[in-house]
């Protein structure tokens, strides 16, 4: 990794931390302040991390997903991309508040886990190894949000107990949109995922069959979320706190994922 690829990314990293200190500040303060400003840290912590995936990429000749470091950039791009393009026609402004800090936990451990990873030299490219990751690391981002509209959406039940709400309520989004949000979220990573899964066999070379069945098995998980969801099997705060475990289960499945490498393996 060079010292530029390195800076992109911790700007990045420093504008996630100053969006989520912003919203915290606004809760713990309890004063209305204007959700634009962590909109804005984010979108330019979304701005640093393109420059990087853009310089990477034109480095090596192919997606930027080649080792854990890059993946993770790649993941929380993923993820504030979708923020980026749902958030507003949900009207899910405070969303932001939320995703920021779960970009900076991303990009921290990007940043502190692999200081030195290689860039990884110029090999063929294998279109169907490139497809099955970059469908598999947007379907994580898509994945991420749905939790984290999950734990709003438990966050809004939780005020709606009360009876006696705190302001956050008043800024959340209906409880309604909310789990609207989180259906459309599962839909979304879930075809992603099918898709990154399908083409994942196709890459050819040996697969291995043990990351092949965890991460089957992580699909299954999610369409028997979805399933439920449609046959009202659970009620909305289930599908939401199943979205949560969902996706940790997810992260434990890092390693699942098949890095774009000279590696012939699923």
């Amino acid at each position: 990794m060079n010292f530029s690829d390195r800076v992109w990314v911790e700007l990045a990293l420093m504008s996630y931390v100053m969006g989520f200190g912003y919203s915290v500040y606004s809760l713990v303060a309890d004063k209305f302040l204007t959700p634009r400003m962590t909109f804005w840290a984010i979108c330019a912590g979304f701005l640093f991390t393109n420059v990087f995936l853009f310089q990477r990429g034109h480095a090596i000749g192919r997606c930027p997903i080649t080792n854990s470091f890059e993946v993770l950039v790649f993941m929380t791009w993923s993820m504030v991309l979708i923020y980026l393009v749902i958030g507003s026609g949900y009207r899910l402004s405070l969303m932001g508040a939320f995703t920021a800090p779960v970009a900076s936990i991303l990009l921290f451990f990007a940043v502190a886990l692999s200081p030195g990873e290689p860039v990884a030299r110029k090999i063929a490219v294998n279109p169907w190894l490139e497809a099955h990751t970059s469908f598999s690391m947007v379907a994580c981002g898509a994945f991420a949000l749905a939790c984290i509209a999950g734990a709003m959406f438990l966050i809004q039940e939780q005020q709606l107990k009360t009876r006696q709400p705190s302001s956050i309520f008043f800024r959340l989004p209906p409880i309604t949109e909310l789990s609207v949000a989180n259906s459309r979220l599962l839909w979304l990573g879930f075809i992603l995922f099918t898709v990154g899964i399908g083409t994942g066999f196709l890459i050819g070379g040996r697969i291995n069959w043990i990351q092949a069945a965890w991460s089957i098995l992580v699909w299954g998980v999610y369409g028997g979320i979805i399933i439920a969801r449609i046959r009202h099997a659970v009620a909305a705060k289930w599908v939401a706190a199943l979205s949560i475990i969902a996706f940790s289960l997810l992260l434990s499945t890092f390693w699942g994922i098949q890095f774009i490498s000279d590696r012939p393996s699923f």
